[in-house]
């Protein structure tokens, strides 16, 4: 079964008013987002993914989706369905683009096709052009009765150097599609065969309840009422319970920092996505890890914190931390950098896009380098600014929404005229 995400009331939304990103991003950029939206008005199309809610694609769905209606283009948005059991698969597949061992049986095999075929059979071929999200619905094109319009496959994640029998076992799917878009060149494999590759930074959305401006005492009294004592420094981590996010090294590093600094606190505000069984068992090993530190605070999507919490702590941090071991791209850094927060994060992927040039010593490898950016930051208040203000202008020049939605209708437009 394939649904389709209804979007709520989106035309009194300031993030859909285009016209609202001018005085951000400038005149040439929207001029020519309203020349390609007029272009493209009569194309239907239809993002496909695994999770309404709780991932990445998720995030950017639910804000590109609207913008693309208020500007009149007709465009959609499908989740497949699966039970725990493959998604438990495709959680595992995910792992394995991004370099994990895995051992692939037939059964899994079975499996996989399986889901995929049922839910390419339920979509019809109503749309100009699909684009479909990361591993779990890549099969989507292939068993596609239809194959009508053009068939784009978006890789989320850092598949540079991908497990090779999973590799080997999805390739197929995906060089069925007329284009495949990833984050970075160097995310592509090497043996990858197909007519378009093309490379599209994320984005974010500087008016949503995650980004939009909130007042000083808002914000502060919200994390405050949470059990955190503003008096004290505060590091902050948001992202998925996922091993690729190290949310256990990110404790070590805490604690490192906290030899040195006793009165330092650690937030970890954490999601749970619905195609993602392995964030719970995560999330229980950071628990058990928490309850040793009073200093140390977990919270979910599941306790009811949403995106304005989510805001809230982004700007009460003195430092984000995002100390990913492999990363597509981390949405969470420009959403820091965005609120003049400084972050230190892992060296990998296109995190590395997102931190200004001459901040990029924040950027660490391991343990005891994150620790020691980290306390770098919090002794020099001055830094701290600098670090905010050159991130926040950084994101206002090459990582909000009206770029990247930009770049998708180029694509876009390029298909269907071709």
């Amino acid at each position: 079964m394939l649904e389709q995400i209804k979007i709520g009331r989106y035309c009194c939304a300031p993030s859909t008013q285009i016209e609202n990103f001018r005085p951000l991003v400038g005149d040439d950029l929207i001029d020519e987002l309203l020349e390609l939206a007029k272009d493209l008005r009569d194309i239907r199309i239809c993002h496909i993914n695994a999770t309404p809610f709780g991932g990445g694609v998720a995030e950017l769905l639910s804000r590109e989706i609207p913008i693309l209606k208020a500007l009149k283009v007709q465009a959609d948005w499908r989740i497949i369905h699966g039970d725990q059991e493959f998604f438990s698969i495709t959680k595992s597949f995910h792992n394995a683009i991004q370099g994990q061992e895995f051992n692939l049986t037939d059964d899994i095999k079975h499996i996989y096709i399986r889901h995929n075929r049922r839910s390419a059979e339920l979509l019809t071929s109503d749309y100009d052009v699909f684009i479909v999200h990361d591993p779990q619905p890549a099969a989507l094109r292939y068993f596609n009765k239809h194959k009508k319009g053009k068939w784009i496959w978006r890789c989320h994640i850092d598949s540079s150097d991908p497990n090779p029998g999973v590799w080997s076992f999805i390739k197929p799917y995906i060089e069925s599609y007329d284009a495949v878009v990833f984050t970075l060149e160097e995310f592509v494999p090497p043996d990858l065969n197909v007519n378009l590759v093309e490379y599209i930074l994320p984005a974010i959305d500087p008016f949503s309840s995650k980004n939009m401006e909130l007042p000083e005492d808002v914000y502060r009294s919200a994390v405050a009422n949470s059990g955190v004592d503003m008096r004290r420094p505060l590091i902050v981590q948001v992202s998925r319970f996922d091993p690729w996010k190290d949310p256990l090294g990110v404790i070590q590093a805490y604690q490192l920092v906290k030899r040195e600094k006793p009165d330092v606190q650690l937030a970890m505000v954490g999601s749970l996505a619905g195609d993602d069984p392995e964030g719970y068992e995560i999330l229980s090993r950071v628990n058990e890890e928490s309850a040793k530190d009073p200093d140390i605070y977990v919270f979910t999507n599941l306790e009811g914190i949403g995106n304005m919490e989510v805001n809230a702590f982004q700007r009460s941090a003195d430092v984000v931390i995002q100390k990913s071991i492999r990363e597509g791209f981390g949405l969470v850094v420009s959403e820091a950098l965005w609120k003049g927060t400084p972050v230190v994060a892992g060296n990998v992927g296109g995190i590395r896009t997102q931190i200004p040039d001459d901040m990029q010593g924040f950027l660490v490898d391991s343990v005891e380098g994150c620790a020691e950016s980290l306390l770098r930051l919090l002794n020099d208040d001055a830094l701290r600014k600098e670090f905010g203000e050159k991130g926040r202008e950084k994101v206002r020049k090459d990582f909000l929404y009206p770029r990247m939605i930009r770049d998708d209708l180029r694509l876009v437009k390029r298909l269907v005229s071709s």
